[in-house]
């Protein structure tokens, strides 16, 4: 009998939708958990989302504006396709896993406008999550220009939020933001207004009841801006925002223009537990595949040691290099970076002997540039180099011939479409002369480590050398660190600089030595440039620099143990047949994690923690076969290596 009124119910929902104009497309995920439910309202298309049958995103409004034509109102549905099955593999020695597998139904919704004009939305959905984009199907040689986007994320009233504010345009240190260098508010209320109209960044994370959510963008191929939240978000409802007109290449365009045929970047939103959209890699299972012309294996990961970071502008002469070459060297690391100012400071034709004597200590060298041009005011060199083709190429063939292996690129402070192109042509033309690139003051990469491999890291969060800056920021690190690996980092390198094991110039560091050397395995970046010295490092004990000189450069798989952002986070990374598993606890109380090691299927575990007496450590022989229970200190942390 009840199988009788369930379907009685369910015939009467399906007549109410039809006559309502709601008739309901369903795009399920593989193992069926999620299910995305897309249909019109009122002649506009909107969207939902269940996970495990009960609703976790309530109706959110797609489409968005041409110039020349509206695709957010007086819709019709044309033809749904059926569902298909899509699948990816692909190799990745920057991220969070080698070998990745992506599996996903797709369906298309195909459109037209009052006047006739077409829109395809696109969706896929994996067991870890929903993504779609759009797609202008008819062929127009007569640029186009969006004026807003409507896509939405419409979160129920419950929802808590960790996000990082947007900066103002051509604010900040000599006018360079936005950089993505704010510190994240978190847990608040979904009808939060961001501090300022610049909005807020990605990823943004969300959680209701049993579920997170984690929302971001991908495939940002040049022809379109890179997009943000909007301020303000009633009832919850966040809408994709634009770049400030002010954060362009030059006077060039910020809002997204294109011949057609077009596609939009991806949305995506991974969901899942806390555990699930942690190890996500949806932000590079979508984004576009390798280029052809760029060969990974001429662009190592590794580890870098870095003067700048404790030494800051004095430290960029040649005596204080060679020194840092030899720490790398030492420390069996595979680079050096030498900071602004190089060009001045040291001179081509030095840099050419250091260079020269790197590689007969087995270290490659990397040298910072300024991004240039009129967006901001900065004064370091070398300047006006990278901005044009012409000068770009000029510069990169110098560097091949001189020996260099990687830039830097500071300073860009924009998202408009024409600088999204600045970052790609650089890209592009450092994989020609087998230069990798790390860009600081920076965007959100948004997968493109996947599509170029010589882009090993950018920095796009407030990282080490603000600790350096302020006491505040110091106090800051606990909470910050235990939040990002949740958002900032989950699918893409973060540049953090991370790791001081002993002191910072005039600032008293919160956390401990055992928090701080647990922040590499933590954050995931294709070249870590690490924050100790050499008269750090020589104070510490034997067995600490020992898994130094042998950390890995890159992870073959990443798995969440436990953690909640803001307070504790404990991950495990492996590279090749060792585990090494980190804690930190962003707390002011002692946090005691228990786990599995036996899952590790080790033979052999050894436990780095914080020692009794300040900035000291300890190490401990653990059993590999048997629970795990570790007490770390408030603001403290451990390492473990299971081999």
């Amino acid at each position: 009998m009840k199988y009788k009124i369930t379907s009685i119910i369910f015939l009467l929902l399906s007549v109410t939708q039809i006559l309502m104009g709601q008739t309901r497309y369903e795009i399920a995920s593989p193992d069926k958990t999620i299910t995305v439910s897309v249909f019109l309202q009122d002649k506009s298309l909107f969207y939902s989302i269940n996970r495990n049958a009960s609703p976790v995103l309530s109706n959110s409004l797609l489409g968005l504006v041409r110039e020349d034509a509206d695709f957010s109102k007086n819709l019709s549905i044309l033809s749904v396709s059926k569902n298909e099955l899509i699948k990816d593999n692909y190799t990745l020695k920057n991220g969070k896993r080698l070998n990745n597998q992506y599996l996903a139904n797709r369906r298309i919704l195909h459109l037209q406008n009052a006047s006739s004009k077409k829109i395809d939305v696109i969706f896929q959905v994996s067991d870890d999550g929903v993504a779609f984009r759009y797609y202008f199907p008819e062929g127009d040689k007569q640029l186009k220009k969006i004026t807003e986007e409507k896509t939405a994320f419409h979160f129920f009233a419950a929802t808590k939020a960790w996000m990082q504010p947007m900066a103002v345009a051509k604010t900040g240190f000599e006018s360079t933001n936005p950089s993505y260098e704010e510190h994240y508010k978190k847990e608040i209320n979904v009808s939060t207004p961001a501090p300022t109209a610049a909005g807020w960044v990605y990823p943004a994370l969300f959680n209701y009841k049993d579920t997170w959510l984690l929302i971001t963008e991908t495939g940002l191929d040049g022809s379109y801006c890179a997009t943000r939240l909007k301020q303000n978000s009633p009832d919850g409802n966040y809408q994709v925002g634009f770049p400030d007109p002010r954060e362009a290449f030059t006077n060039e365009n910020v809002n997204p223009e294109s011949t057609l045929p077009w596609y939009s970047p991806w949305r995506v939103i991974a969901i899942g537990s806390l555990k699930k959209v942690t190890e996500s890699t949806l932000g590079t299972d979508l984004a576009d595949p390798a280029k052809a012309n760029i060969n990974p294996d001429l662009f190592p990961p590794g580890k870098a040691s870095w003067s700048w970071i404790m030494l800051k502008d004095d430290s960029i002469v040649y005596d204080v290099q060679k020194r840092y070459i030899d720490f790398a060297a030492d420390m069996k690391w595979e680079y050096c970076l030498i900071d602004a100012d190089w060009d001045t400071k040291i001179g081509y034709e030095k840099m050419k002997e250091l260079a020269d004597y790197a590689k007969s200590k087995k270290v490659s060298l990397l040298l910072w540039y300024n991004s240039a041009g009129d967006w901001n005011t900065v004064k370091y060199t070398p300047k006006n180099k990278l901005t044009t083709k012409e000068s770009r190429l000029k510069e990169f063939a110098l560097l091949q011939k001189m020996g260099i292996k990687g830039i830097k690129v500071d300073f860009f402070g924009g998202d408009g479409q024409s600088m999204i192109r600045y970052y790609l042509e650089l890209f592009k033309d450092a994989a020609k002369f087998g230069l990798s690139v790390n860009c600081h003051g920076a965007t959100l990469p948004r997968g493109w480590q996947r599509t170029y491999p010589n882009l090993l890291t950018m920095e796009s969060i407030k990282g080490m050398e603000f600790i350096t800056f302020s006491q505040y920021d110091a106090d800051q690190e606990p909470t910050h660190a235990t939040t990002i690996p949740f958002t900032r980092n989950i699918f893409d390198p973060m540049d953090f600089t991370p790791m001081n094991l002993t002191k910072i110039p005039n600032i008293k560091r919160k956390t401990t030595s055992a928090f701080e050397l647990a922040l590499p395995v933590i954050f995931q970046s294709g070249i870590q440039h690490l924050a100790e010295s050499p008269d750090g490092i020589a104070t510490v004990p034997a067995y600490v620099k020992s898994f130094l000189q042998n950390f890995p450069s890159g992870w073959e798989d990443t798995k969440l143990i436990d953690g909640y952002p803001g307070k504790f986070v404990v991950m495990a990374r492996k590279a090749g047949s060792k585990w090494y598993i980190a804690g930190i606890n962003g707390e002011a109380n002692a946090k005691t994690v228990n786990f599995d090691l036996a899952k590790y299927k080790g033979k052999k575990a050894t436990l780095i923690t914080d020692g009794n007496e300040e900035l000291s450590f300890t190490r401990t022989e653990v059993s590999p076969n048997a629970d795990f229970n570790i007490s770390m200190k408030p603001f403290g942390g451990f390492v473990v290596v299971v081999e």
